[in-house]
């Protein structure tokens, strides 16, 4: 479809073996249309709606330098047929966007360079592009996947100014779902400079950073993801790089990896960003057990009933729902259920990027969450072996999080870090053997240092050591190039770190300090001095503050904020205080005022290595020290931890109520497994063996009756289903024990929605949701089982308050989607 054509509109079309593996074939691709909607002369907006997509060689949908078009309701499926590539955009609506152009899976490295090359010479920027309603399973790669490119190319070259598409904000993503899709490939290299992926991957690369009206001047403003359905996806839920984003309202379950945040890049080009997901829910195992076969390549058993499920990746893989890799994150208001390792693998809430040789940060927070029962791994730290190998890289040992109010360890306002990084430990620290966890109070930042070298020992010239005050614990770091990942100091002095540097960049707050110990060849002279880098003009400020040297480590330690230093020219240290002097705004790298760094030059009279660690100890030993004591462990539960929502779903405009059924005969009870019938996790139990019914008003959603029949009376339950039953009644049924199923029960059912009267065996177990009224819903259900022959269980989500039950005042949910598709549509 090109520029300047009449009219354009599909509605409820199937679309099925198009597009050919060559750039341009797609099954429905708009080419540079520009405007085309009012704002290009069309008084009917062009539009796709309804469209089922499946089975194509080349992606779904494609959207290229075109404003204003409207995707609704649209479902792109596809298998790849053959090695290859597939893709698909799913349900877009871009609105003032430049293109909307998804990358495609990859199936060979080959494959991997020319999609790589394709990308960086077709795909130019997207703006303001909106996403209301989505469905897109079953995708050999990503499901969903935002470009934003930092200038455009190919055909698109010129359309936009530089950068104003990576600072342009995110627009509606709204009530979207993905599941089934594979394993995907993202180019995450500086020379695309690409953004948002979403579903398997929501993916904001580096760069993104919007701003109000695309102008950095401006106030930032955030990439909002509200109600992402992601589940059954072999990798990611979604992994999420960029700026400033907010994830809420959404649900992640039986994927390989629920959800990762990482942050947008590196100091000093980027001005730092933070992430946030709450009022969501993450599942490691549901129900949804799955057939093997087909392209469900991997099986195995379940860590929750030991049943066979087909799972994300094979039966080892470390599966995990929430991963932390860089930072900053928080993870607030959020629940976790159905994390169970098994013996094959490592099954945890909380975890960590594997084989991670980036940086973290402390100020990575954690709050409000809520752990089910069936969680016995709330987070995991990783051992050495298969998928986490030695375990040995930055990200690896620097591994930690802030538990803000104890909701993950009980303690409140500690870290949690692994069990062997010795720069965050004092006494106090507990250690929980099972997660390969240490929990410490204190306070902790970060820094980062410039050509750094390893000088414990001799170590290649990208490493550097620090130890902790008790000496034979040490923490080697491997820098990457010639820029030292920023690592983890505490906030006072537990050792020392030895090595050469240009200079250190402090992501300190005002006023938080550390004092160091830098080895160098004795006789050696320095000049040293405090800096701040403005990160926009790339320059330096005027003012250059220059550190004084000092006599002895008592005249050093009068004053922290004066600007000296002590060189002890017998052990070789240096020491001085690293202290912030102004207040950084948010997760910001820098401070407001730019980035603080300290600089020092050396002009050493002698060449080689220089090793202080002989010469240090013990006349620089300092036992380490609580400067923040450890909380008591607190034993009240937390009632406001976890998500307010019991139900997530594609139709959030509707209200849930969640029922359970659990019926047990005289041998599941003898093995624990109990009998009863839950209402909204309102539990009613049995008093004796027998028949339990509870009602619920379809219409309010409250119990409005529950009775046990047992004994003699267990034959008057048929009389009381089809009598004693209000209209536009939720029944529940359970039984208890061996019961003798009166005759006249079968009948009974089949008032209440049953498609014929239904066998029921005697003395077995039998587990009934059904419905009183003149309406016979989907979510009706029977299930029994013989005496002895297993626990017989039913668990749904019913709707409520419908029209098709008779309810004289069916609530008129506010439709969301439908407001945004309106002003989304009035928007461009």
């Amino acid at each position: 479809i090109l520029k300047n054509f009449t009219s354009v509109h599909l509605s409820y079309v199937e679309l099925k073996q198009m597009g050919q593996q060559q750039i341009g074939s797609y099954p429905v691709h708009f080419h540079l249309c520009g405007d085309v909607d009012e704002k290009g002369g069309y008084s009917f907006k062009t539009y796709l709606e309804g469209l089922s997509i499946h089975h194509c060689f080349s992606r779904c949908v494609t959207v290229h330098a075109t404003n204003g078009l409207l995707l609704n309701e649209t479902a792109s499926l596809i298998w790849c047929l053959k090695p290859a590539r597939s893709f698909s955009a799913s349900v877009v609506y871009p609105s003032k966007c430049h293109v909307v152009l998804l990358p495609e899976c990859v199936w060979s490295e080959q494959a991997f360079v020319y999609v790589t090359k394709f990308c960086h010479s077709h795909i130019p920027p997207l703006h303001g592009c909106k996403h209301i309603v989505s469905f897109s399973p079953y995708l050999q790669d990503a499901g969903i996947w935002y470009l934003f490119h930092r200038v455009a190319t190919g055909d698109s070259h010129s359309l936009a100014i530089e950068t104003k598409s990576e600072l342009t904000p995110l627009g509606i993503f709204y009530n979207n779902r993905v599941h089934s899709n594979f394993k995907p490939n993202i180019y995450d290299t500086s020379k695309t400079n690409s953004i948002l992926i979403l579903s398997v991957w929501v993916f904001i690369c580096p760069r993104f950073r919007p701003h109000q009206d695309a102008d950095p001047e401006k106030p930032r403003v955030a990439a909002l993801i509200d109600r992402l359905i992601s589940f059954k996806n072999n990798d990611h839920g979604a992994w999420v790089r960029g700026g400033d984003i907010l994830i809420q309202n959404s649900g992640f379950a039986d994927n390989g990896i629920g959800l990762t945040f990482a942050s947008d890049g590196s100091f000093p080009n980027d001005e730092g960003a933070s992430q946030e997901v709450s009022e969501s829910l993450f599942i490691g195992e549901s129900k949804n057990y799955g057939f093997p076969g087909g392209q469900n390549k991997y099986a195995g058993t379940g860590g929750i009933d030991n049943k066979a499920r087909t799972l994300p990746r094979n039966r080892t893989f470390p599966i995990r729902g929430f991963q932390i890799y860089d930072g900053p994150i928080h993870l607030t208001k959020c629940t976790f259920k159905n994390f169970v390792p098994t013996p094959d693998r490592f099954t945890s809430a909380v975890g960590f990027l594997m084989k991670n040789p980036w940086q973290m940060t402390p100020k990575n927070n954690i709050s409000l969450v809520k752990f089910g029962p069936n969680v016995s791994l709330k987070t995991f730290f990783g051992k050495p072996g298969p998928w986490f190998e030695e375990g040995d890289l930055d990200g690896d040992k620097n591994s930690i999080f802030h538990d803000l109010d104890g909701s993950v360890t009980d303690y409140k306002d500690t870290y949690v870090g692994r069990m062997d990084n010795y720069l965050i430990q004092h006494p106090k620290c507990i250690n929980i053997t099972e997660w390969s966890g240490v929990v410490c109070s204190g306070i902790y930042a970060q820094a980062s240092t410039l050509v750094a070298f390893c000088l414990g020992q001799i170590y290649n010239m990208n490493n550097f050591t620090v130890l902790d005050a008790a000496r034979q614990n040490q923490i080697c770091m491997h820098a990457r190039s010639y820029m030292l990942q920023p690592y983890l100091l505490k906030h006072f002095c537990i050792g020392g770190v030895f090595f050469h540097w240009t200079s250190v960049c402090l992501f300190f707050t005002e006023n938080d300090w550390i004092r160091v110990g830098l080895c160098y060849q004795p006789n050696t002279d320095f000049v040293i001095v405090l800096e701040t880098f403005q990160r926009r003009s790339s320059a330096l400020s005027s003012k250059v503050e220059r550190y004084m040297p000092v006599s002895s480590m008592m005249e050093l330690e009068k004053n922290r904020s004066d600007k000296k230093y002590y060189f002890d020219n017998s052990t070789g240290l240096l020491f001085l205080f690293l202290q912030a002097k102004y207040n950084r705004d948010g997760h910001s790298y820098c401070s407001s005022q730019g980035c603080e760094r300290i600089k020092i030059v050396t002009k050493d009279s002698a060449k080689g290595i220089s090793n202080c660690m002989a010469k240090a100890y013990p006349k620089y030993y300092q036992e380490p020290t609580v400067i923040k004591r450890m909380p008591v462990k607190t034993t009240v539960p937390c009632t406001k931890c976890g998500t307010t929502q019991m139900v997530f779903t594609s139709d959030p405009h509707k209200n849930y109520l969640l029922v359970q059924i659990n019926s047990s005969g005289k041998k599941e009870l003898s093995r624990g497994q109990q009998a009863f019938i839950s209402v909204n996790d309102t539990m009613f139990s049995f008093k004796d063996n027998g028949i339990l019914i509870v009602v619920v008003d379809a219409c309010v959603g409250t119990v409005s009756g529950n009775k046990l029949f047992s004994g003699v009376d267990v034959k008057r339950v048929g009389g009381y289903l089809k009598s004693g039953i209000p209209q536009r009644s939720i029944v529940l049924l359970s039984t208890r024990g061996d019961v003798a199923i009166p005759n006249n029960l079968s009948e009974a059912l089949t008032s209440l929605g049953t498609a014929k009267p239904p066998y029921l065996q005697n003395n077995g177990c039998l587990a009934f949701l059904g419905f009183r009224g003149d309406f016979k819903p989907s979510w009706i259900k029977l299930f029994t089982s013989p005496a002895g022959h297993g626990l017989v269980q039913i668990e749904k989500y019913i709707p409520l308050q419908l029209e098709e039950y008779g309810c004289a005042r069916a609530i008129k949910s506010r439709r969301k989607d439908l407001e945004l598709l309106k002003k989304a549509t009035r928007s461009h």
